[in-house]
């Protein structure tokens, strides 16, 4: 299909593809087993400029937008979702800080970020808050020029591998919602360590950690945005970064059936191949159908969104002035109900893919040598992160609600 993509968009989702190909491929079932983010991985993303895909070039990345990124994890999640991971983490805890960053803050942190010199992480779960965020316990409290963070996160994606942390903290617990502040907390900063390393269903190839504070001194440079504006922008984060989640959702789909309908080709059951038989080729037609409208959703969705995005951005960087700030001016729109929308069938349907290739493939399948079981592990995840799928459905009903309300 044809969805307007630009030669560089086009060029960028070709780079991808090699990547995946040549480079993630012959480690993705050591990198599961052994639960090691491989350090070559990395490298190359940044020898690629992969990381800076959404960033513009005056920090060294390539001007593109949400699309970009989301072709370059589909592509590398076509091979493992795991190892595409690193793009997508960097991004999501990149992401608030480039937002809502001051001119000065900029200057001082994206580069690294555009780079991939620094690997950026999102720490947001702790262990009464996940679906609901406003529960969070990580307290920040200020003393002169720095605040001091004690708390824990829990689930933290990128783990120990990630060097830049944007952490979700309380700076007044009586608040609530209104008391949440984002701080990029460093690694190395004196009291901040890591704990439990978790063992995962899927995505093993990604570390996942818990986090430590414990009187952990950050300074008030280092807030991103306004003391209690840190729920708005975890909430503008998800906006523009769950199209990224349902880019991964779609390559681990594609991935299982690129290693199914070959397999089916050539394996005989009475006589004939089994993608011969009719009931199979109307299951592989029902997979493929649901992977492609995904696609559709997705891009329908980035290409709009980047309308807006890049226009905020190049305004930003002329006034100096946040890129939230900016989006603001432009009376933009939100793309909750969208982004969620995305995220949820993308996700559900990489799920039932995933699951109906293994039962197409048969007893092959559930064995851990050959890669589908693999893709039905990763896929799991797809419908939990960045919100479980119930709270995309409590998204989007909200919005159609309101919606109607304004209309009446």
């Amino acid at each position: 299909m044809d969805y307007g993509f630009s030669q560089l968009q086009l060029e960028i989702a070709g780079l991808a593809r090699e990547v995946a190909q040549k480079k993630l491929k012959p480690l993705r079932a050591k990198a599961d087993i052994e639960e090691k983010l491989p350090p070559e991985v990395v490298q190359e993303y940044r020898d690629s400029n992969l990381f800076g895909l959404w960033l513009p070039e005056k920090y060294g990345g390539t001007g593109g937008g949400v699309t970009d990124l989301a072709l370059a994890i589909e592509e590398l999640s076509k091979v493992c979702g795991g190892l595409a991971l690193p793009i997508a983490t960097s991004a999501l805890g990149g992401m608030p800080v480039f937002m809502w960053a001051t001119a000065e803050q900029r200057e001082k942190w994206i580069p690294a970020l555009a780079s991939g010199e620094k690997l950026f992480a999102f720490a947001l779960t702790e262990a009464e808050a996940g679906s609901d965020a406003t529960a969070l316990k990580t307290t920040a409290v200020l003393q002169g020029d720095h605040y001091v963070v004690n708390g824990s996160k829990h689930f933290i994606s990128t783990g120990e591998v990630a060097d830049c942390y944007t952490v979700a903290v309380s700076t007044n617990p009586k608040r609530g919602a209104r008391g949440i502040t984002l701080l990029l907390i460093e690694k190395g900063t004196p009291g901040f360590t890591f704990g439990k390393k978790e063992e995962k269903l899927g995505i093993r190839g990604n570390t996942t950690y818990e986090l430590v504070f414990q009187d952990v001194k950050v300074p008030v440079a280092n807030r991103i945005g306004p003391e209690g504006m840190g729920l708005l922008a975890v909430q503008e984060t998800f906006d523009y970064s769950r199209p990224g989640v349902a880019a991964q959702a779609l390559g681990i789909a594609e991935g299982a059936l690129n290693e199914t309908i070959p397999y089916l080709r050539t394996r005989k059951q009475f006589g004939q191949p089994v993608s011969s038989f009719q009931a199979i080729q109307h299951k592989l037609a029902d997979l493929a159908t649901k992977v492609e409208a995904g696609r559709a959703l997705v891009y329908a969705i980035t290409l709009a969104m980047d309308k807006d995005y890049q226009k905020a951005v190049e305004t930003a960087l002329a006034s100096g002035a946040s890129v939230h700030d900016e989006l603001k001016k432009l009376k933009t729109r939100r793309w909750t109900k969208e982004s969620a929308m995305s995220k949820l069938f993308c996700s559900d349907t990489a799920m039932e893919v995933a699951s109906e290739c293994v039962n197409l493939c048969g007893g092959i399948a559930y064995m851990r040598d050959f890669p589908v079981e693999k893709y039905m592990r990763d896929a799991k995840i797809t419908q939990i992160y960045e919100g479980t799928n119930h709270i995309q459905r409590n998204e989007i009903a909200a919005a159609l609600i309101k919606e109607y309300a304004a209309g009446e």
